[in-house]
């Protein structure tokens, strides 16, 4: 295994965002203080509690979710999609690395990034309610397996991508209505029931679900079921990417 090139990668990824601190880790910080304030105090002083949780607190899992996602799938998408588009992508398939070892080194680079944010937005959520975490080693196992699976999505669209509005595409009409009709802001079991079951078939329900759990202790779905949906889903993104690199697609000329 070819660590020194898959640590320049990783390296690389991590200095793009420590060179733009406003737009990669303020932005989002202020976008969820303005979730806090909307939320939080508009709605939540008409939903005191959901499930015997404060509404305040309820979000909160849901919100750092919606942020894992979004920034899992744009760093991941953005950071194989520029050296396609400089041209520079020919060097590292030139280059001594195998096509796994690339993807580890992108994708591990974006799931540090999206799990560095969620914890910084969990510790910017203790400025406006008070939260306790039931199980934090499982809250950081399910943070770490929804980064490395929606930024294993985020590799395959910008591989796909040809350009920057398609770029923008599958996150902006796909992922970002999932994400927020996945519970982020309510609990499934307000809906009505047709709409509970339509809810069953969105992945992003299950890792809030689990998130929640880890919080509060209590899940709307089976854990093991959760687990086993996300890993399923994660099998599809690995077997996705191995036939990327076995056939070439989108990466010879």
């Amino acid at each position: 295994m070819n660590t020194h090139a898959m640590r320049v990668i990783y390296l690389a990824e991590m200095a793009r965002t420590f060179r733009t601190p406003l737009q990669s880790i303020l932005s989002p910080v202020l976008s969820t203080s303005l979730y806090f304030v909307v939320f939080g105090s508009a709605i939540g002083s008409h939903i005191p509690e959901v499930g015997g949780v404060a509404y305040g607190a309820f979000i909160v899992p849901g919100l750092m979710m919606l942020t894992l996602l979004t920034q899992s799938l744009s760093n991941a998408s953005f950071g194989i999609y520029m050296p396609r588009f400089t041209g520079t992508i020919f060097e590292v398939l030139s280059a001594p690395i195998s096509g796994m070892e690339a993807v580890a080194a992108y994708v591990g680079a974006a799931v540090s990034k999206s799990v560095m944010l969620c914890l910084i937005i969990l510790a910017t959520s203790w400025f406006f309610v008070p939260i306790s975490i039931a199980h934090p080693v499982w809250m950081v196992t399910i943070l770490l397996l929804g980064a490395f699976t929606f930024s294993l999505l985020g590799f395959i669209i910008g591989l796909w991508a040809e350009s920057w509005e398609r770029l923008e595409l599958v996150p902006l009409l796909v992922i970002t209505p999932l994400t927020f009709l996945g519970g982020s802001f309510y609990s499934i079991s307000m809906l009505p029931p047709v709409w509970q079951q339509i809810s069953m078939f969105n992945p992003v329900v299950y890792l809030i679900s689990l998130l929640r759990w880890s919080f509060f202790g209590t899940a709307e779905f089976g854990i093991l079921a959760s687990f086993a949906t996300i890993a399923g889903f994660l099998a599809i993104g690995l077997l996705t990417v191995a036939w990327i690199f076995r056939t070439g697609y989108k990466l010879k000329p």
